[in-house]
């Protein structure tokens, strides 16, 4: 049994990676300041010692560092649109807090880190699919801001020995992803507005493609990544995806077929700083550490959909 730390615990993917961990029987420590994290998402983690707080406390992440192996850093204040609207927050949260994170975890003898990166880092690049060695593009503050991360964490592999490991996620969804803050992931959104028989938007002509991945996929590269050999993985980046695209256009008809929604769709102004089109090349992660998309997006979108749909059901119910 290990001992895991993982920041933004309250968060989409934090949970979903704490739980993961406490159903195999480790020990979690999770660290969350709740500005975009939900209390609700800690339900049935009664096993996790929760520190709440932000990294960037005086204090707080050598705290949270203590006695730990392994790092999960999903921590971030997501969304391209908050981070035009406010660059200096979305740095001082994803830079500055990394810097922290990663200090106390060399000082406190830490094993490994495994980073939230983002593929937003390879900005409108033409090229597809997108590959780790491509020339970085960042479109917006969160994208530069994340890339940054990027950037520390192999600075701290290479100068203070520190083992590192960033994965680049394209596109998560999934249970437990909010659908009601204005920085949703788009599945999120259109799910939910689907199910309650509420027009959807599309931000532009809806052509625009990506390559949605489901959390279990990054639930299972994040575990992978923590256990592999440091000659293959320690300070490097890998994309964490299906190796697939779909068009929202696309999308949305599939999801259609899945909800019963029968509406209009609404399309509106691209928003600044959105990526056209976005696939990665996923083999560097297979080769390296065994990563294989585990689940499909039809299949893990209709699993979103029974979820969200279910947890209409429990409102309704009482």
């Amino acid at each position: 049994m290990s001992t895991y730390l993982v920041t933004g615990v309250a968060g989409f993917i934090g949970s979903s990676i704490a739980r993961a961990l406490i159903a195999r029987g480790e020990r979690v420590r999770g660290v969350d300041n709740f500005s975009t994290g939900k209390h609700e998402n800690l339900g049935g983690l009664e096993a996790l010692d929760l520190i709440e707080g932000d990294l960037n406390a005086a204090g707080l992440a050598e705290r949270a560092c203590s006695g730990v192996e392994y790092i999960f850093h999903e921590a971030a204040l997501p969304s391209v649109p908050r981070s035009i609207k406010d660059p200096v927050a979305s740095n001082d949260a994803n830079v500055n807090a990394t810097v922290k994170l990663l200090d106390a975890a060399r000082n406190g003898g830490v094993k490994r880190v495994v980073y939230a990166g983002s593929s937003s880092a390879y900005g409108n690049s033409l090229s597809l699919p997108k590959k780790e060695d491509m020339l970085p593009a960042p479109l917006s503050p969160y994208a530069v801001s994340k890339l940054a991360g990027e950037l520390y964490m192999s600075v701290f592999h290479r100068v203070y020995g520190l083992e590192t490991v960033t994965l680049r996620y394209f596109n998560v969804f999934g249970p437990r992803q909010d659908p009601t803050s204005q920085y949703s992931g788009v599945l999120a959104v259109f799910i939910s507005r689907m199910l309650r028989n509420q027009t959807p938007t599309i931000h532009g002509d809806g052509e625009q493609s990506r390559d949605f991945t489901y959390i279990e996929n990054v639930i299972s590269a994040n575990l992978l990544a923590a256990g592999a050999d440091a000659a293959k993985v320690a300070g490097r980046v890998f994309n964490v995806a299906t190796g697939s695209r779909i068009s929202l256009n696309q999308t949305v008809e599939l999801l259609r077929e899945i909800t019963g929604y029968a509406g209009k769709i609404v399309y509106d102004d691209e928003r600044p700083g959105d990526v056209k089109h976005s696939l990665a090349d996923i083999s560097s992660a297979q080769a390296q550490f065994g990563y294989k998309p585990e689940v499909s997006f039809p299949d893990g979108l209709r699993k979103t959909v029974e979820w969200y749909r279910g947890q209409a059901a429990r409102k309704q119910a009482g």
